[in-house]
């Protein structure tokens, strides 16, 4: 008995663990989704605003992980599958967008917007990434967040990429390209996560786990 309960307290505790980082990235995102939408729309850059909407899909979902971070097994992996569709919808709006830079609004962006707000944006990532990593082999909500902070070092450092290229070149395909290739990145993200939350929910229905 007083080992069960010895348990009780100790996943207690894991989960005011779990819930604390999971407030401080959140928070961390949301504050980096602001900053990046203006940096975006001030620099006419895709590669910002991928960036931005990232960050905003990330503190949505982090939200939804602390909702359920008590929850059972099936809850966290329907939000994990919620996630996986909110990555989806990231790369949706970055393909209209690079549509839009294409056909309708091929400006060159500010190459100094894009290198300072991008390398903010990366310095919080990288903060986000490490607060993440003692719970990257947790339950499938903790390592979904583990799959977007991941995500997220990719996009800040392609985003300092297209800057410098674009102040190389002085032209607005770097940014483009750097788009599309983080619209690559979000489908593979948008994949695995949903392929772990099927598995979580097999899981969580088969007889063992039943019982």
């Amino acid at each position: 008995m007083a080992g069960c309960c010895g348990c009780e307290v100790e996943a207690r505790r894991l989960q005011a663990r779990q819930r604390r980082v999971l407030w401080i990235v959140l928070l961390l995102n949301a504050a980096t989704f602001a900053l990046m939408v203006v940096a975006a729309l001030s620099a006419r850059s895709t590669a910002l605003l991928s960036g931005a909407l990232d960050n905003l899909g990330d503190a949505v979902t982090y939200g939804l992980s602390l909702a359920v971070a008590a929850s059972s097994l099936r809850a966290k992996a329907w939000v994990a599958m919620f996630k996986a569709v909110m990555i989806l919808g990231a790369a949706l709006a970055v393909a209209g967008t690079i549509a839009w830079r294409l056909f309708v609004d091929p400006a060159v962006p500010l190459f100094g917007t894009m290198g300072w707000a991008g390398a903010v944006n990366l310095a919080a990532n990288l903060l986000c990434l490490v607060l993440l990593r003692p719970h990257r082999h947790g339950d499938v909500n903790l390592a979904s967040a583990w799959e977007c902070a991941r995500n997220d070092i990719a996009d800040g450092l392609a985003v300092l990429l297209a800057g410098a290229a674009v102040w190389w070149t002085g032209a607005a395909w770097p940014d483009l390209l750097v788009a599309v290739l983080l619209l690559g990145v979000f489908l593979r993200s948008a994949w695995r996560v949903s392929a772990a939350a099927r598995k979580a929910l097999a899981h969580a229905g088969s007889p063992a786990q039943a019982r």
